[in-house]
Parts: structure tokens; C-alpha cells; sequence
């Protein structure tokens, strides 16, 4: 039997999808704008078929997260996000995302150490709603691309969920998954190791900007191998792929 006092339905139109003025009630009005424009924004991307876009000219961002742990659903947080724009295999340098996360909780030590992110520089710092908002503005209806992106897309779809109530439905390519498919005798697919093989400077690692940014030029050196394969549109790429 559904709780119909006050609290209650205003919980049952939230986890309906509305926004409501009961919902603005709930939280702050600024909560509440960042939390409609970010389940817009997601309701808005299942509208959309990317599968027949051409690969040459496809809009896409390539990304990245920094966290406290890996395991968003034991208490980690994202503590970083950091993306660059890239259209078919060129890097748009000047078009890139970064921002630093409060986590409200405390960075492990080991966490500071890999990452540089220390609890002083996060104490001041935006807190998960704004950042994704931000994130998501610079995304907009673009593909996402990561390395090894079971942990950016967990991280990244509990934060929705926990904000939002909403899941990630961007189309999502992984340069960990392109390796294996274009490289298949390659003994260790970490992103070290690929930067390494395609000679690509390594700039500054567990940063969120720089590691996107490396990733985004190992992205454009694949997408050289691809169009010499004849994948010329999204779908074909994910067509290959799901048999890898």
C-alpha cells in the first residue's frame, strides 16, 4: 500500500519522474533545477539513434573520473570529473571539462597520493549535483568514450541515481574493448601500456583531464586502424565489437 501522506507522495512523484512543484518543496530550488535539467537531459538521449552516424564525423567525449574508491555502492565517490570534445579522430584541445568534487567524506590517504586530490582542495570545492549538471552540459547528446569504462559507468550511474534518479542511457565506446578487437595479441590492454605501444606521451596519469586527454589521442590513433577496416558508421563498430 502506497504511503500517501504528505512525504509520501511527494516520494511517489519523485520516483514517478516528476518535477513537481511538491518536488521543489523537498529541496532548495537550485536542487531542484539541476536535478530537472539533469533527468531532461537524460530522457532526452534514449530519443536519440546514433547508430547510423558516420565515424568520421562523429561528436563524441572522451572522459574521465577520479574517486575515493572503486565501489560507488560501498561508500566511494567520484572526486574529479575531467572530458575533452573530439570530432571523428581529431582532439578539439580547446574544448575540455575538468572540475574537482566535494565527496563529503575523506579522501584516503593512498586516494591523495595516486591522484594529488587532497581533502583541503576538495573541502571548498562544488558538490556532486552542480559538477555533474556541468558535466552533462558540456557532454549534451554526445557519445562517451573511457578506458575500461565498467568503473566510470558504475561511478557514473550511481551519481545519477543518487542525485537524479535517473541512468545513463549515452552511448558509451570503450578504448579497452577497441584494443582487444584491433590488437587481439597484445599482452596487457591497461592504458599505460597503449599509450606506450602508440608512442603517446604520458602527460600526467589518475588526473582526470590528463587521462582523458591521452585517451582522446589513443582514440584518434584507432580510429586510423578502423577506417582502413571499412567500419564506417557507429552501428558497424558496435556490431564488431559485441563479438569481442
Amino acid at each position: 500500500m502506497k504511503d500517501m501522506r504528505p512525504a509520501g507522495r511527494m516520494w511517489h512523484l519523485y520516483k514517478m519522474g516528476g518535477i513537481t512543484p511538491a518536488i521543489t518543496s523537498m529541496f532548495n530550488a537550485q536542487t531542484a533545477q539541476q536535478m530537472a535539467f539533469i533527468r531532461s537531459m537524460l530522457k532526452e538521449q534514449r530519443k536519440n539513434s546514433l547508430y547510423e552516424i558516420p565515424l568520421h564525423n562523429m561528436e563524441l567525449v572522451v572522459f574521465d573520473l577520479e574517486t575515493t574508491g572503486f565501489s560507488p555502492y560501498n561508500g566511494d565517490e567520484i572526486i574529479s570529473f575531467g572530458a575533452v570534445s573530439v570530432v571523428g579522430g581529431e582532439v578539439l584541445h580547446d574544448q575540455t571539462y575538468y572540475s574537482v568534487v566535494n565527496p563529503k567524506r575523506k579522501i584516503p590517504d593512498e586516494i591523495e597520493q595516486l591522484t594529488g586530490i587532497t581533502n583541503d582542495m576538495v573541502a571548498d570545492a562544488p558538490d556532486l549535483m552542480q559538477v555533474l549538471q556541468e558535466f552533462l552540459e558540456f557532454v549534451q547528446q554526445k557519445v562517451l568514450v573511457a578506458h575500461g569504462t565498467a568503473h566510470d559507468k558504475n561511478f557514473l550511474n550511481a551519481a545519477l541515481w543518487k542525485t537524479s534518479k535517473v541512468s545513463l542511457s549515452h552511448r558509451v565506446l570503450d578504448t579497452m574493448m577497441i584494443a582487444k578487437w584491433l590488437m587481439p595479441r597484445h599482452k596487457t590492454y591497461s592504458l599505460d601500456s597503449l599509450l606506450d605501444a602508440f608512442d603517446i606521451d604520458i602527460t600526467l596519469r589518475h588526473h582526470a583531464l590528463e587521462d582523458s586527454l591521452m585517451t582522446a589521442k589513443l582514440w584518434s590513433r584507432f580510429m586510423e586502424e578502423i577506417k582502413s577496416r571499412r567500419v564506417d558508421t557507429l552501428g558497424d563498430l558496435y556490431t564488431l565489437l559485441s563479438h569481442h
